[in-house]
């Protein structure tokens, strides 16, 4: 793939392509001020990661910069949103909601995105939250999760792999302010819960679920009753 053009972003050098303009501006539509900067510092964070770590040098850097951008506009706070269902994850919603802007944005070219690489534009997203999966991915998987979870814990917590300054951190936060973050994601975390509680449980959502919410998790089998009554039938 030939090198893409590139700008200073919060002091990050980033790439710059119309698709990408067109994520920012797809990003900043479906979600709050507040978690459209987590998605743009995610990005950020992301770079200067892979930047860092050989492995991740030569990923599609298209691809990382639109499942950084677009990962969590799952969490559109319109009820009504049409990227938002009734029955799956923020995750998955998410990760659908990307494959569709790519199909219908005048800036993808039909045949750079491929089967493959929107599959894996998909997994990026909705693996993010699930490292012991997603570190084990393709190198976009892996960028991708890196810099969503530096955003969320901080440069010193244990994804970042001791490659990222405080200094760098902060530089990127003045840039894009977190804003009301530090409240805001657990608000949107329960709020989904109550809203389709079943398609919470057992994910990042479903933990602020079982702490926070009334209610949840609702009553059901578990997938571990499912497996010892499975068990116990087939011997």
């Amino acid at each position: 793939m030939s090198p893409l053009p590139t700008r200073l972003y919060g002091n990050v050098s980033v790439p710059d392509t119309p698709l990408i303009t067109a994520a920012l501006s797809f990003s900043k539509a479906y979600s709050t001020p507040t978690l459209h900067n987590h998605m743009i510092r995610s990005w950020l964070f992301g770079f200067i990661l892979a930047s860092k770590i050989p492995a991740l040098i030569t990923r599609d850097q298209e691809l990382h910069s639109l499942a950084a951008i677009l990962h969590d506009v799952g969490l559109d706070p319109n009820p009504t949103s049409s990227f938002i269902s009734t029955d799956k994850c923020f995750e998955v919603d998410s990760a659908n909601a990307a494959l569709i802007f790519v199909s219908r944005s005048s800036e993808a070219d039909e045949k750079e995105w491929d089967h493959h690489r929107k599959q894996l534009l998909w997994d990026a997203i909705a693996l993010r939250a699930l490292p012991h999966i997603a570190l084990h991915k393709q190198p976009e998987v892996v960028a991708t999760s890196l810099g969503i979870a530096v955003d969320l814990v901080g440069p010193e917590g244990s994804f970042s792999k001791g490659l990222m300054t405080w200094g760098e951190f902060e530089g990127v936060v003045r840039e894009v302010p977190r804003l009301d973050m530090k409240t805001e994601f657990g608000e949107v975390m329960c709020e989904i819960c109550r809203r389709k509680p079943a398609a919470c449980v057992g994910s990042v959502a479903g933990e602020w679920g079982e702490k926070y919410v009334e209610g949840f998790p609702p009553e059901g089998i578990k997938t571990l009753e499912l497996l010892e009554l499975g068990l116990e039938m087939l011997g």
